[in-house]
């Protein structure tokens, strides 16, 4: 049974630390940076101009007032019309599709949810937290400065929200967007990969009992 494991996550919340411990308790494979040197590797290009552009909209405000967002644009516009960072997110698009055919896996943000939409193997997550409790993470564990936390906290979900909601027809961190939405600071990592789990249980016995 394949399982394609989406995570999107607030900063701060662990969302990749709970891919992690997902991905080596099923023994599966996990991509989050890899895809963009698979990527990289796949097109030719440089594997600083995907990191660069990671997670980033296009920088050009005006063609995003006027397209409104990625999924218009993208119907009008050549490939080699767009945008750099919509060039490069097409080809990552297709890097996402390609770990996905090859078996289970678990990709973090990236809009990998919205990218396998129609992939019926997919199951959506988004892990969140309150503030107060990513803050105590980015100071603790990413070693962000005290006075500086919570801002960045803020402007990495920003940033995001703004990448996710320009390239789908769908809202970042909504709960209506995706299968499963987990609060780690309750739950904690391990109980947010066992509550995936019985997730994808009850997921696949409820598809089963529909055959």
């Amino acid at each position: 049974m394949k399982v394609v494991y989406t995570i999107g996550r607030q900063f701060g919340s662990g969302g990749r630390q709970v891919g992690k411990a997902l991905a080596k308790k099923l023994g599966i494979p996990y991509y989050d940076k890899e895809l963009l040197a698979i990527a990289a590797k796949d097109s030719g290009l440089s594997e600083a101009l995907f990191h660069n552009a990671d997670e980033k909209p296009t920088s050009s405000l005006l063609y995003s007032l006027v397209m409104g967002n990625y999924s218009a644009a993208s119907s009008t516009l050549g490939f080699n019309e767009m945008p750099l960072n919509d060039q490069l997110f097409l080809i990552q698009s297709k890097t996402v599709k390609k770990v996905a055919e090859q078996g289970s896996c678990v990709i973090i943000g990236r809009c990998a949810d919205y990218i396998l939409r129609d992939d019926p193997s997919v199951i959506s997550v988004f892990i969140h937290a309150p503030i107060d409790a990513r803050v105590e993470r980015a100071i603790n564990v990413y070693e962000v400065p005290k006075d500086k936390a919570e801002d960045i906290c803020l402007k990495n979900d920003k940033t995001r929200a703004n990448f996710y909601n320009y390239y789908s027809d769908q809202k970042w961190g909504m709960c209506k967007t995706y299968d499963l939405s987990l609060d780690s600071s309750l739950l904690g990592i391990d109980g947010c990969v066992e509550q995936i789990i019985s997730f994808t249980n009850l997921h696949e016995a409820h598809k089963g009992s529909k055959i």
